[in-house]
């Protein structure tokens, strides 16, 4: 009967074997390892496997994919068209509302439901106007390039003090505990509301990647919400690790027509009493209450 295969190739490797033979089982063994090698299951640096976002989509390559949502309006509002809107408050029936562009920063209230200012204070001339964040001393006012913040008497907006920092200033909320306030960078700052000293950092991302031009922001619930600049997208972050958890789909809140002449989606501001945010833009004639959905529902 014919020999089995391994017996004929022990038989070839007792010290009789063809060494041609022997070279060419070495090519094969290393050819062999080198595959093993390429492969996505094996190398250390290989692309990580796809996650699963909302809805089930996959996203190639992210590990901590942002849940996709959009604003569902409840109501909308007139709003002021010439406000450079660059922060927003919303307390007991009164909307707070900071603006910007130097020359004509205010900070001012405002009834959301009229639209009409029922007090406005111009800021010093050569400051920009940005986020605004109420603490128990009053509100926080922050200024673009000037580093100098003011600190304001929430029920007649006469100016209580102020407060000096390097940087720029964008948006700014209180979580209960600290100020976060955004730069334009990845980084979120996390201050002492009695000195407002940096007790930490952390760094935004948005599917594993750095998330600059976080603006105007809103702490509601241990999240912080963030417009982001020049684009109708609003996300909720982590503040403990810096992920973006939702991304949230703003667009199209203006018609056409009301959307000539206005500048970007900047203003987000939460009313307790009912869980929804009020949102408007720099330069918009509207004032949105919404809420955040799941996207395709």
């Amino acid at each position: 009967m014919p020999v089995p295969p391994g017996t004929r190739l022990a038989a070839q490797l007792d010290g009789r074997a063809n060494p041609a033979i022997l070279v060419g089982m070495a090519v094969l063994v290393v050819i062999i390892a080198a595959l093993v090698w390429l492969s996505p299951s094996v190398r250390s640096d290989a692309p990580r496997p796809a996650s699963t976002g909302a809805g089930g989509v996959i996203v190639p390559g992210v590990k901590n994919p942002a849940r996709l949502m959009r604003v569902e309006v409840v109501a909308s509002y007139p709003h002021d068209r010439h406000a450079f809107t660059q922060g927003l408050h919303y307390e007991d029936g009164v909307l707070y509302e900071s603006t910007g562009l130097e020359g004509e920063s205010t900070i001012r209230r405002v009834d959301p439901k009229t639209g009409r200012v029922l007090k406005s204070v111009p800021l010093p001339a050569a400051d920009f106007g940005e986020g605004i964040a109420r603490v128990p001393e009053g509100l926080v006012q922050l200024t673009w390039q000037s580093d100098i913040g003011y600190l304001w008497d929430p029920a007649t907006l006469a100016r209580k003090g102020a407060l000096e920092y390097k940087g720029d200033g964008w948006g700014l909320c209180y979580d209960g505990t600290s100020l976060v306030m955004s730069d334009g960078s990845p980084t979120l700052l996390f201050r002492r509301r009695e000195n407002f000293e940096v007790q930490r950092t952390v760094r935004v991302t948005l599917d594993d990647a750095p998330l600059k031009w976080v603006n105007e922001l809103e702490c509601v619930n241990g999240s912080i919400y963030g417009n982001v600049w020049r684009r109708d997208i609003i996300v909720r972050i982590d503040p403990a690790t810096g992920i973006v958890r939702e991304k949230i789909d703003a667009s199209g809140l203006l018609t056409r027509s009301e959307a000539e002449g206005v500048d970007f989606l900047n203003g987000i501001a939460y009313d307790p009493a009912d869980g929804l945010f009020y949102l408007t833009g720099k330069k918009w004639p509207k004032l949105f209450k919404v809420r955040f959905v799941p996207a395709g529902t």
